[in-house]
C-alpha cells in the first residue's frame, strides 16, 4: 500500500502580510481624497448654479421690452421702447465684507434686505433673483446699462482677471467670491455678457464661468 505524506498548509509571509496592508492604504488614501473633492465640488457647484441663474435673470431683463412712463398729450407718440441691462446691485449677499468662512449664510428674507434689494432697473430685483437655501459664497452683480442710468454695482474681493474687471457700458458682470478653507485667501467666479449690437436684441453670454482659486 502506497504511504501519502501529509502538509499542513502555509500561512502567509510578512512580506506578503506588508504589502496586502500597503495596498489597502495607498486604496484609502485615494478614497479620503475623492470623498473629500467630490465634497468641495459639491460646495462650489452652489456658484455656479447660482452665476447661471443670475445670468439667465440678466437675459430675460433684457429681452423684455421697456419705456419710460409718460402722459402723453394727445396726438403725440411715446417714446421707442428699448432693452436694456439691469445696473448694479450696490450691496452683495452678504452684505459683510467677507464671505462666510468655512460656514453657511441664510439669507435674510426680510423686505429690503440680502436678495430683496434694488430697483425696476437695478440690482436683484431688475435680475428676479433671490435665493433662500444657506449659501457658502458671497454674490454680487455689476452693470452697465447702455443708457447709462443706476448705479455700477459692488466690487468683486477677488483681484485674479476678468473676475474684476469692471463692465464697460452695455456689459455686466455676476460674480462670487468664497473662503471654504477659511485661510483668508478667496475663490473666485465670475460670468461675464454683453448686451447685442447693432440692433441685436439678445445678451451674449461668456463661454463658461471663469474661476480662480476653486477650493480656496
Amino acid at each position: 500500500m502506497r504511504a501519502f505524506k501529509r502538509f499542513s498548509r502555509a500561512g502567509f509571509t510578512l512580506v506578503e502580510l506588508m504589502i496586502v496592508v500597503a495596498i489597502i492604504g495607498v486604496l484609502a488614501a485615494l478614497a479620503i481624497y475623492g470623498v473629500r473633492r467630490y465634497l468641495q465640488s459639491a460646495k462650489t457647484s452652489e456658484a455656479k448654479n447660482t452665476l447661471g441663474a443670475m445670468g439667465r435673470g440678466a437675459v430675460g431683463a433684457y429681452e423684455k421690452e421697456s419705456t419710460v412712463q409718460e402722459q402723453l398729450g394727445e396726438g403725440n407718440l411715446s417714446a421707442t421702447f428699448q432693452h436694456d441691462l439691469c445696473a448694479g446691485s450696490l450691496n452683495t449677499v452678504p452684505s459683510s465684507a467677507a464671505p462666510p468662512v468655512g460656514k453657511k449664510y441664510q439669507p435674510n428674507g426680510a423686505f429690503g434686505s440680502d436678495w430683496d434689494t434694488g430697483s425696476a432697473i437695478s440690482g436683484w430685483k431688475c435680475l428676479k433673483m433671490t435665493v433662500t437655501n444657506p449659501i457658502y459664497f458671497r454674490y454680487g452683480y455689476q452693470g452697465a446699462r447702455v443708457d447709462g442710468n443706476g448705479p455700477a454695482g459692488a466690487v468683486p474681493l477677488a483681484s485674479e482677471g476678468q473676475t474684476m474687471t469692471a463692465p464697460t457700458q452695455g456689459n455686466f458682470l455676476a460674480f462670487a467670491n468664497g473662503d471654504l478653507d477659511g485661510d483668508g485667501t478667496f475663490s473666485a467666479f465670475g460670468l461675464r455678457g454683453q448686451a447685442g449690437t447693432g440692433g441685436s436684441k439678445i445678451i451674449k453670454l461668456a463661454t463658461e464661468i471663469q474661476i480662480f482659486d476653486e477650493f480656496e
